[in-house]
């Protein structure tokens, strides 16, 4: 491919090279960043049951000489430990678009492990709620960089017939994250010196030393190359992920689709200042369903619903709100259980968000999740959160393992995998970075009114905050049929022409029927889909 030219094609099936085991495994390598950010946001719910913890950062001696009630961390405390994390996650997401842009997006991810380490190292360091809370917040900006630019980074170069379930393994791996933060927890749970608390937290270190080193020996993404007019090395990156040659035709005609596409859209929105690239991302009509606007609010909103489930309220405050009921013996390994079956039920994902779609996974998922919380919530009201009825207890038990199973199989990895899919290039980092924000703006939310609604010493609503998870619910259940359009199958210059020519309900029925770069001129009209022109550009 001498002087950086790429060549066009004109067949619609030919716009993405084949791809070897071993390019597949380099695409899904990345998903390990799930990993952390689960143990992250897993680990605190049983440390902060730990006996010893909570002697230790409030003074009450152990064994309590109270009621084992009151032997608990306060709410507000509570509430302050747990939502510090999603308050610096959402400065980082937001930040980490516009650093993405501008040094990589494999750059910014390594960033982020070494950010997150630092926070980690203070966390453990800690004694006292203050360096505790100070560190939760530095690591919540490292798991900002790499919750957001992970996704953009994946959806960037894995190829589109699997796209999805790659992108599903990043939920599948936070799922782990939490089941082996509770897994230490419950080793650590009774141990009466710092080890209880500081053996979890500081385990976390190694999966950011392994993400930071893996994603070191991997290519940069291409589309990267591509908005900083690269060629060469979105060239050679191209070839290393899809395991081709770098003349290979399949890899000139995959990067002549994704510089055509990026021209188009440069063509159609304009990048002007610094600040004007950021009004790019709220241009266009709300009733256009292809203007970056709707597609803003569509990441933005969907990752707020994705924290409207009530998923987080079980794996944040699960074994505290299993201690209220003051009938269970062992809350810690409950809360496992729960954890457990997040963690079997995801890789269902990996098959039904390619064969069934995103689409409706969304739609059948809210709809299991609603049934379930308003079993749980009847129950609960009926029954007074299971006082004195066991069996009731053991009912609400398993309809939050269902419950649960039905997130995990439809709505966490399918939020994650359309936010990667429904933005244009030009600002496809800044709306990836948004929607994650969007994500832990609400999970900070949550996790701050959350204690308040159900701790003791406040609202003390115990399996009666169903009513509010199961409402929610009925929203996500609405949201998807009318607002989320279908993906499955199409590569991301693909998404950008579907949502310009159909409407969600309409979207799983559209088909591709031309490629960017015969519209942009980067192949000979009159030629068959195997012939292409040369256009040159400048590397």
């Amino acid at each position: 491919m001498p002087g950086g030219a790429v060549i066009g094609t004109v067949d619609t099936g030919r716009i993405e090279a084949p791809v070897t085991a071993k390019a597949y495994m380099m695409c899904a390598f990345s998903a390990f960043g799930g990993i952390f950010f689960g143990f992250d946001s897993g680990y605190i719910s049983g440390v902060m049951g730990m006996p010893y913890f909570i002697h230790l950062y409030t003074g009450l001696p152990y064994p309590p000489t109270t009621s084992s009630a009151l032997f608990t961390l306060s709410s507000s405390d509570k509430s302050l430990i747990t939502s510090i994390l999603s308050a610096g996650t959402f400065f980082g997401a937001i930040a980490a678009g516009d650093i993405a842009d501008f040094i990589g997006r494999r750059t910014t991810v390594i960033i982020g492990c070494v950010v997150f380490i630092i926070g980690v190292i203070l966390q453990t360091a800690s004694t006292t709620i203050g360096l505790l809370v100070a560190g939760r917040l530095i690591a919540g900006i490292g798991v900002g960089f790499v919750s957001a630019i992970i996704i953009l980074y994946m959806s960037e170069v894995a190829p589109k017939k699997v796209r999805g379930a790659i992108v599903s393994g990043y939920q599948f791996c936070i799922t782990i994250g939490i089941l082996l933060a509770s897994c230490v927890d419950y080793a650590t749970q009774n141990r009466l010196d710092t080890g209880s608390y500081r053996i979890p937290i500081g385990i976390q270190m190694a999966w950011a030393l392994i993400l930071g080193t893996g994603l070191f020996l991997l290519p940069e993404s291409p589309r990267y190359f591509v908005k900083k007019g690269k060629l060469d090395k979105a060239i050679e990156v191209t070839a290393r992920f899809r395991g081709q040659p770098r003349d290979s035709e399949y890899v000139q005609q995959e990067v002549a689709e994704i510089v055509a596409n990026h021209e188009y859209e440069l063509q159609v929105t304009p990048q002007g200042s610094y600040f004007n690239s950021w009004i790019v991302c709220f241009k266009g009509s709300l009733r256009d369903p292809g203007s970056n606007l709707r597609r803003t609010i569509l990441g933005t909103s969907l990752q707020m619903m994705q924290q409207w489930t009530g998923v987080n309220f079980i794996f944040y405050f699960g074994t505290t709100f299993f201690q209220a009921l003051n009938t269970i013996s062992n809350p810690f390994l409950i809360g496992l259980i729960t954890t457990l079956v997040n963690v079997c039920s995801t890789p269902i994902s990996f098959w039904t968000v390619e064969k069934f779609g995103r689409r409706p996974l969304l739609i059948w998922g809210a709809l299991g999740m609603v049934v379930c919380q308003f079993i749980v919530a009847i129950i609960g009201t009926a029954t007074n959160n299971g006082t004195g009825n066991p069996n009731a207890v053991s009912a609400m038990i398993a309809f939050i393992c269902i419950y649960i199973f039905f997130f995990a199989s439809t709505w966490g990895p399918g939020a994650w995998v359309l936010i990667g899919e429904i933005f244009p290039l030009p600002i496809r980092s800044r709306g990836v970075g948004l929607s994650t924000a969007s994500n832990w703006l609400w999970n900070c939310i949550i996790a701050v009114i959350t204690p308040y609604m159900v701790g003791t010493d406040k609202g003390n609503l115990g399996a009666k905050v169903f009513w509010v998870w199961g409402s929610l619910c009925c929203c996500c259940l609405a949201y998807a049929y009318f607002l989320v359009p279908e993906t499955k199958g199409l590569s991301l210059e693909q998404v950008d022409r579907m949502f310009e020519e159909c409407t969600p309900r309409t979207s799983s029925k559209w088909r591709p029927h031309t490629t960017y770069a015969s519209e942009m001129g980067l192949t000979d009209k009159g030629a068959v889909h195997h012939d292409v022109a040369e256009v040159e550009h400048k590397v």
